[in-house]
């Protein structure tokens, strides 16, 4: 079901006729390396005797996520794999991060467009990007690797014992699957799987990994265990950050700019329905992010209210942290007043009942509406871009209880600089008297 990459004794035989008496033993002395470390591959602590790197030119990383997550989440773990390319990086070889293009996501669900095989290059500026990490695209990946192969899928996955005796260490191993295994083989020996809508993309070998721990875990494995040049880690959230809130989570989170023609079209809908433009904000914005440095306070945001008011899924699920309708609509009436403000920007994934009754009880609510034309092109995924843009420029945030969205939005007004009252604010359930407020993370230049 799952197979390792050890090579197999017919190509080494092969290989063998085809070199030279000098490559023969350099040959040789490679297959033997590889045989050694083969019943351990995986295991962190085993350390090779010789490097491979030298023979290795450029390497690739690719990564999956666990489908039902979102697209702030799947935000997130690209910052852990950011992380462990440089760490990778800094062992000598040439990694490269292949971005997974974007598709098929629980929250899009917009008819009639289509919303597969979208390169990251529609929601973020690639430029910005590979000023912090070199990165391409998947169709890049495939034009440079001469084809739709992957090397190697490693699953990731928790073990199955939990911690043992309630302690935490990091760990890999190779381990069982302990789930079906996402990937079958076809009639030539490759794997098929999901690969992003790509159907044609296939994979040479697959294995699962029990993984526990921060995303550099896997940096000597990778860089001293396994030869294949292109890799792809699949259920990537399983490893955790690196140094959350330090500053190579911060540089990697200010080089997530988005893209410029959703910002242009968020800061159209500012000037036009909410009187907000950066320079009557004090939220001027530098294009070259590694220039751009705020102090926190200096910017005022534009005369409205900025909600995001998560529904769907989080009623039942968050029903201790989520407010109903009427009493999201008195917090957000107390909040106007005591601001001053007679404008409120709402971002919300309620459905079409719930809108109606919000418009009703809130008649003051600005929504940011495209049209079919503009969703053909913008897609969910730009639409939500758009949202948090307008939400990170308002006078004063509040958002839902523990949503990714409105994390990345708090991320977003640091970066502007705004003062932390301002943006760390959310909803207390109906019954809650004095919730907990979001934690505020300082931005670290």
């Amino acid at each position: 079901m799952a197979e390792t990459a050890a090579v197999g004794l017919n190509s080494f035989v092969y290989s063998v006729r085809s070199f030279s008496f000098l490559g023969f033993f350099i040959w040789l002395a490679l297959f033997a390396f590889q045989r050694a470390g083969s019943d351990h591959v995986y295991s962190a602590s085993h350390t090779a005797t010789a490097s491979a790197a030298a023979a290795r030119d450029l390497r690739y990383l690719l990564y999956d996520v666990n489908p039902p997550e979102g697209f702030n989440l799947r935000r997130d773990v690209y910052i852990r794999m950011a992380s462990l390319v440089k760490t990778l990086r800094r062992t000598g070889d040439d990694w490269v991060l292949v971005l997974p293009p974007w598709g098929r996501l629980y929250h899009w669900q917009s008819p009639n467009i289509h919303q597969m095989r979208i390169p990251w290059g529609e929601f973020f500026s690639l430029t910005s990007l590979q000023a912090n990490v070199p990165v391409i695209e998947y169709e890049e990946f495939i034009s440079e690797n001469g084809g739709p192969f992957i090397d190697q899928v490693l699953v990731l996955q928790n073990y199955a014992e939990g911690w043992t005796d309630g302690k935490w260490e990091e760990k890999v191993d190779e381990r069982p699957c302990m789930e079906k295994l996402m990937y079958s083989k076809d009639k030539q020996g490759f794997y098929r799987g999901w690969f992003w809508g790509y159907e044609e993309t296939r994979a040479r070998h697959a294995t699962c990994l029990s993984a526990q721990g921060h995303a550099s875990i896997m940096a000597p494995i990778l860089h001293k265990n396994i030869t294949a040049t292109s890799v792809m880690l699949d259920r990537a959230e399983t490893l955790l950050h690196d140094h959350y809130s330090g500053k190579d989570y911060w540089d990697t989170r200010r080089s997530m700019v988005f893209a410029k023609h959703l910002r242009l079209i968020g800061d159209d809908f500012r000037k036009k329905h909410l009187d907000s433009t950066d320079e009557m904000d004090r939220t001027i914005y530098n294009e070259d992010w590694t220039r751009m440095k705020t102090k926190l306070g200096t910017a005022n945001g534009g005369p409205y209210l900025a909600v995001h008011l998560r529904r769907k899924d989080f009623i039942w699920g968050h029903r201790e942290d989520v407010p109903s309708l009427q009493g999201a609509v008195k917090k957000i009436h107390s909040l106007m007043k005591k601001h001053k403000l007679d404008k409120v920007f709402i971002a919300t994934d309620a459905d079409e009942e719930e809108s109606r009754e919000l418009k009703v009880l809130l008649p003051e609510m600005v929504r940011f509406g495209p049209s079919a034309e503009d969703l053909d092109i913008f897609k969910d995924g730009g639409v939500a871009i758009i949202d948090q843009w307008i939400c990170a420029h308002a006078r004063f945030f509040i958002g839902t209880s523990v949503s990714t969205f409105s994390f990345r939005i708090h991320e977003e007004r640091e970066i502007l600089g705004f003062d932390p009252k301002t943006t760390y604010n959310r909803f207390c359930g109906d019954k809650e008297k004095d919730c907990e407020q979001p934690t505020h993370w300082k931005i670290v230049y």
